[in-house]
């Protein structure tokens, strides 16, 4: 299964007006829960700019100070990464350039693995979801509204029937959202 799962504001964006996304910092129960889902993946495909994002999990030392930073970068570097660039011209750690069409690394990836494989970065994440390729939307929807900035979803030419499958609200009063998509049964 193919899951997008971004934190998000009220509005529906998981950044602001200037890119900033300083609000979505999480709880440590949220954090728990996040490296509970990240522990279960058995792969990632992500845009550049959320691979750098990502990248001081495995470079900055001082992010495994505690026992909660320790555990999601060994579980952050451990997991197999595709990361999808026009510009950079190499990689480090688990990951490796994408080297096919954003359909053909999702099936490569998904037949990789027995486990479900997360995609992320706004605009990647956007043509999966275009392709008709991602199979759950996970949404951290924070208590802001910001107004404008980049959204969590594109627009879409018709409608994507979802299933709410859990909801869960935080001790932050950050509410879980996961819908599952409804595919066409062919019988």
């Amino acid at each position: 299964m193919l899951i997008y799962s971004m934190s998000v504001s009220v509005d529906g964006f998981i950044a602001d007006r200037e890119g900033a996304f300083g609000w979505t910092a999480p709880s440590d129960e949220l954090f728990r829960f996040h490296l509970a889902e990240v522990r279960e993946l058995g792969g990632i495909l992500l845009g550049r700019r959320l691979y750098e994002t990502m990248l001081v999990w495995e470079t900055d030392p001082s992010l495994r100070d505690n026992e909660l930073g320790a555990a999601f970068a060994d579980v952050w570097c451990a997991i197999p990464k595709v990361v999808f660039s026009r510009t950079l011209d190499g990689v480090r750690g688990n990951a490796r350039l994408s080297k096919a069409s954003l359909a053909e690394e999702v099936a490569a990836a998904l037949d990789a693995t027995d486990k479900d494989v997360e995609i992320g970065g706004a605009g990647l994440a956007a043509q999966a979801v275009e392709l008709g390729l991602v199979d759950e939307l996970r949404m951290f929807r924070y208590p802001v509204v910001v107004g404008g900035g980049t959204p969590f979803l594109p627009p879409v030419t018709e409608d994507v029937p979802l299933d709410l499958v859990e909801t869960r609200t935080f001790g932050s009063r950050v509410i879980y959202e996961r819908y599952r998509r409804v595919r066409d049964d062919p019988d």
